[in-house]
């Protein structure tokens, strides 16, 4: 009998507890977003559209080693690599991503390209708004997720610039 009475009151208790918090959550005030017309503020930790980043001389720190590929569950990246040669110098290593494709109608914004990705080639930005009609533009391209180059930095050497 007293084990029943036990279980009501500590019932009660929680139900009690569960309202209180009710209460002050109603007596707060709402918080509302003007997204359209202020920027959102995001948390630090929001995994949103990838980012190709840049060395601090502009070169690509993406070095073609598949391992983003590799680790990824839905398997949306897609990469070509190429040979870095003397006259053309894109990254730092042998090779270079000549093609990088994500397609975001498969990605689950999971983070294991970011964390697989040994040069910290790959992060996360805070690009949100890639809602389309059209699914081919949910292919984002490396020209298109190369991050900008640095103030002060030379642009990588290509194919066919500067070489007359």
């Amino acid at each position: 009998m007293a084990n029943i009475i036990g279980e009501i009151f500590g019932a009660g208790a929680a139900v009690a507890k569960g309202m209180g918090v009710t209460m002050k959550e109603m007596m707060s005030p709402t918080v509302t977003e003007n997204y359209p017309d202020e920027p959102p503020k995001l948390q630090e930790r929001f995994r949103g559209v990838h980012v190709l980043q840049r060395d601090e001389n502009g070169m690509e720190k993406c070095v073609a080693c598949f391992l983003c590929a590799a680790a990824c569950p839905a398997n949306c990246i897609y990469i070509e690599a190429a040979e870095n040669t003397q006259t053309v110098r894109i990254s730092g290593g042998e090779r270079y991503a000549k093609v990088y494709n994500i397609d975001y109608n498969r990605c689950i914004f999971c983070g294991y390209c970011v964390e697989a990705c040994p040069t910290d080639a790959i992060t996360h930005g805070h690009g949100f708004e890639v809602a389309s009609f059209n699914i081919a533009t949910l292919v984002m391209r490396k020209e298109q997720m190369l991050a900008p180059i640095p103030a002060g930095a030379q642009p990588p050497v290509t194919a066919g610039a500067g070489l007359s």
